[in-house]
Order: structure tokens, then sequence, then C-alpha cells
């Protein structure tokens, strides 16, 4: 925050929301500690921030979350979620997770698992760890092993597909405003509804970056 302005980001969605000819904004990658009350409530009553957040959890072990040094803990970015799903219980969550940090033993990823698994998110974003110079993490034991990271890795993107299926499935049968891009993949174009299911359709050039109705 500008201390001689007291200009921040809650103040920048507000003034953007005032410009004219944009119609869609998404919020990305905003931790949980610094995700607002009153940002959920301005998405939640906004017709041009669409209801979809990211939100990085990294762990679901608040050892592991202490590790990282992260400014929130489990508890936090479950209120998060309860508060968006219930103003917005169409809003897309998605995660962004670490996996095979030094320290994280079997339970503690088993406790990421369950945790991630009882929440109403959407999608993960999942990230292997990997080694950095420079990082006070280089120096933490025990190091799990690569294979593990994988094993991990891939356990965490399957939860993913299961999570991104059903909450597509809850809407199926809706209509919702889709976004087409202009990309043309062998005939096919791809766009996303408001709140970030993917539609795929054979591509027509009058769709090009227009938003059309979609029945899910």
């Amino acid at each position: 925050m500008a201390a001689s302005t007291k200009e921040n980001f809650y103040s920048l969605i507000q003034e953007l929301e005032k410009v004219s000819g944009i119609h869609r904004y998404r919020i990305s990658s905003i931790e949980p500690n610094l995700l607002t009350n009153e940002i959920i409530e301005f998405v939640a009553n906004s017709s041009t921030f669409m209801p979809h957040f990211h939100i990085p959890l990294q762990s679901g072990s608040n050892k592991i979350l202490g590790l990282m040094r992260r400014r929130y803990k489990r508890e936090l970015y479950a209120e998060r979620v309860a508060l968006i799903k219930t103003l917005m219980p169409h809003c897309a969550i998605g995660v962004d997770v670490i996996v095979g940090f030094p320290g994280e033993t079997e339970d503690e990823f088993n406790e990421t698992f369950e945790f991630l698994h009882s929440l109403d998110i959407s999608y993960l974003h999942v990230f292997t760890y990997s080694e950095r110079d420079n990082t006070h993490a280089l120096s933490m034991k025990p190091v799990v092993p690569m294979q593990i990271r994988n094993e991990r890795n891939k356990t965490l993107r399957n939860l993913s597909y299961m999570k991104m299926q059903y909450f597509t499935e809850q809407h199926t049968g809706q209509i919702r405003k889709v976004l087409f891009e202009g990309h043309d993949k062998t005939g096919m174009m791809e766009g996303y509804t408001d709140n970030y299911i993917r539609v795929t359709t054979p591509f027509r050039q009058e769709w090009v970056n227009e938003i059309v109705e979609w029945k899910i």
C-alpha cells in the first residue's frame, strides 16, 4: 500500500471496473492472506470481474507452510474458499500446490491431499519442488527423493482432473457466456466460460474474440 495515497489492490479493481470497453477481468495468483472479504464481495457483485480466483496454497500441512515461510495457515485458506462459494456457488477456484518440499513426509503429503479433496475447488496447478541456488530450502533436510516427488505430483494431477470434471458436471445444462479465442487448432477453437470451464467447438471466424452464450 502506498502510504501517501492509500492505494491498494481493492482500489485498483474498483477503478478497473469503470474502464469502458473491457468486459472481462480475472484475479489470478492472489495469496489467501491478501484476498480480503471486500475483494471477494466486490467480485460477487461485479459484471466485469469474472467468478474465478486462482489462490496459491502450496501445502495443506501447516508444518510445511511454516517451513516455506508462508504468511498464512490452511485454516485461513479454507475460510477464503468457503466465503467465495457462499457468495458465488458457481465460482471457479484454482489452487497452486508444491509437492516434495524438503521435510515433507508421507503423512504431510496425505494431509495436503485430504485437505484439497475436502475443499470445494475446481482445479490444481501442481508443481514439483526443485532445488534453487541461494534459497533457504536448499539447506533443509530430509530431501524428498525425486521419484517420490513425481509420484506425489501425479496423485495431485489426478485429483485435479476429478475436481474439474465434477465442477463442470455441476454446470451441465446451464447457459454461460464463453469468450472464444482466435487460435485455429486443426479446425477447432477454444474458449472459456465466465467461470473458467473450457469449451471446444469447430472453428468459426465470426466467433473469434467474441462472447457467445453457450449451453454447457
